[in-house]
């Protein structure tokens, strides 16, 4: 949920001064201004034995995007092949409306080109924010204890689209692909297992002026791919297990050593800690390991990962296998994805890199935590 409220408002900032304005003469207002409905159809997907709520036969959900397609305004976007940014609003009617409800999601997105023909390309979108959601587990009227996928009416919102895109003419595109939607609260409120739906769409693209404005190209400078050392200081919070069920944060210290490549990526690697006092609130609450109950509130895992660099904004995948587990173990390794937002990022002097990030630990598609953090590269 933290992290969908950071990329929101950090992300929509970035759509709203990339291309909305016609600084560029060679293009007229509202080249590349577009906007996108889809149809989405599919189901919700039951990613563990805990979920025993009944799955509806069918999920569907309207999405609408309003989107800006880059020409170079910023040397990034001719660095990364013209992407288009986007702000989303997705409706979402689950199909068993007495259990799950509706949820409204609201998410800047990125849209990468994977292949392009003369007519048709092939895309990738993916965008991150925040959700409404009608229905959460409760106990007390209206009652819902059906639904341990929710804890929380507000809740982080993910979602993943892939398509095909025909360009009828440089106003109109059909496209139809594959969707992916998360929501969770990331374990702030319990019982939170998330909502994941998977399905398909189709749908259709407007833009008033053109779809293709002319791509603004200079000579860019070829950055050396250089290695830092970089170190970044995190927290994140969970209900704990214990009397009252308080929230309680975690801290989180990771170290890793990243190499540039291809002028537009960072590979990195290194290993992380996680103190959880969540965790030893519910060792002391239940008497478990007496007298030892930090020696089981900690974790610690080496990692990998890569982080796609997109103007002031990185956005991050990284695999970890754990080393050491908490008392309450989950699977051997976690996925994190997230952002780095950059406040300074620059080739020469002792301090390369500066930033916050937001960051969210799963345990294959299970929500952990949301993590906000501060990083420094050197």
């Amino acid at each position: 949920m933290f992290k969908g409220f950071v990329l929101f408002i950090a992300l929509i900032s970035g759509v709203l001064s990339a291309d909305f304005s016609s600084a560029q003469e060679c293009n007229p207002a509202g080249s590349g201004l577009g906007i996108e409905a889809n149809i989405l159809t599919g189901k919700i997907i039951k990613h563990e034995k805990k979920f025993t709520a009944p799955i509806p036969a069918l999920s569907n959900a309207f999405d609408l995007n309003f989107s800006s397609t880059t020409f170079g305004k910023q040397e990034w976007q001719q660095r990364r092949n013209f992407p288009v940014w986007g702000v989303g609003i997705t409706y979402t009617g689950y199909g068993n409306n007495s259990v799950f409800g509706h949820c409204l999601g609201i998410y800047p997105d990125l849209q990468m080109r994977i292949i392009r023909w003369k007519y048709l390309e092939w895309t990738f979108r993916f965008g991150d924010g925040i959700a409404y959601v009608t229905k959460k587990y409760q106990k007390t009227n209206p009652v819902d204890t059906l639904n341990t996928a929710i804890g929380t009416n507000i809740n982080d919102f993910a979602i993943f689209m892939t398509d095909l895109r025909v360009h009828v003419n440089e106003h109109w595109h059909l496209q139809f692909g594959g969707n992916f939607t998360h929501i969770s609260n990331t374990d702030v409120h319990q019982p939170n297992l998330g909502v994941n739906m998977g399905g398909i769409h189709a749908g259709v693209q407007y833009f008033p002026v053109t779809c293709r404005p002319k791509p603004v190209l200079r000579e860019l400078p070829k950055l050396k791919n250089r290695w830092l050392v970089e170190a970044r200081l995190g927290m994140a919070w969970n209900e704990a297990r214990a009397k009252d069920s308080v929230i309680l944060p975690s801290y989180i210290a990771t170290f890793y050593a990243s190499k540039r490549w291809h002028n537009v990526n960072k590979f990195f690697m290194g290993f992380d800690y996680g103190y959880h006092t969540d965790v030893y609130a519910f060792l002391k609450n239940y008497g478990v390991e007496y007298g030892h109950e930090m020696g089981h509130s900690w974790d610690g895992a080496v990692f990998a990962g890569n982080e796609c660099l997109v103007g002031r904004f990185g956005l991050v995948a990284q695999l970890g296998f754990y080393y050491h587990q908490t008392w309450l173990k989950f699977d051997p390794f976690y996925e994190k994805i997230g952002t780095n937002i950059y406040i300074i990022r620059q080739e020469h002097g002792p301090l390369k890199e500066l930033f916050v990030s937001a960051m969210l630990l799963t345990h294959e598609i299970v929500a952990q935590y949301g993590e906000l953090g501060m990083g420094v590269g050197f």
